[in-house]
């Protein structure tokens, strides 16, 4: 599924996709505006060239955070291409952002019926396409998203030592309500914060 939509607003592309599937999918149609082409990843050729993607993004921005060691464990279980499929086929729906064919980002999100959350469960930016914006679009998608399927709020969970990106977070909506420590194997945890963006009142 690919949608174009116009780098400085995300509403047109709302506008012209009314009309969804099911609770899980962004829209049924296509919105053909000129500018980023938001694209679902369903195929085993995009899981795997996202797999790549992931990995340089992840070794470049989290082996300050939490060590190589980590980072190579982390990508092995959850950012190989076995490992998307997995959480693909558990109900995760990934999605990148391409210009050109290019990928600049890519984010996944799950919806949580019990209480009518949507869980950002990815959101990760090249570095040479910070700050121009993406991030914000992306949060922007998943909230017009959740309200459109009448769920509550937004979370995400971020490393409690990424201090840009739990900025950033603050800066668009999200307050953090939590510690939190998983123990996800091989001697590691992950040592998060989990953050929230009510959508309702």
């Amino acid at each position: 599924m690919a949608i174009l939509i116009n780098k400085p607003n995300l509403n047109r592309f709302w506008e012209a996709n009314t009309k969804m599937r099911n609770s899980n999918d962004i829209s049924e149609r296509h919105a053909e505006v000129s500018g980023w082409n938001v694209r679902e990843v369903t195929t085993t050729v995009d899981i795997e060239r996202l797999s790549q993607f992931a990995g340089r993004i992840w070794r470049d921005h989290y082996r300050p955070i939490i060590g190589n060691a980590q980072v190579e464990y982390m990508l092995a279980n959850f950012q190989s291409p076995s490992g998307i499929a997995r959480q693909c086929a558990a109900g995760y729906q990934y999605f990148w952002i391409l210009e050109h064919d290019l990928p600049l980002a890519y984010f996944a999100w799950i919806t949580t019926a019990e209480d009518q959350s949507l869980q950002l469960s990815k959101l990760y930016v090249d570095r040479n396409h910070r700050r121009h914006g993406l991030g914000r679009h992306i949060i922007q998608l998943a909230a017009d998203y959740g309200l459109k399927h009448d769920l509550a709020l937004l979370w995400l969970t971020v490393n409690r030592h990424n201090q840009t990106a739990i900025d950033f977070y603050l800066g668009n909506g999200f307050v953090n309500t939590e510690a939190l420590v998983q123990d996800i194997g091989g001697g590691f945890v992950m040592d998060d914060f989990k953050m929230i963006k009510q959508l309702t009142d």
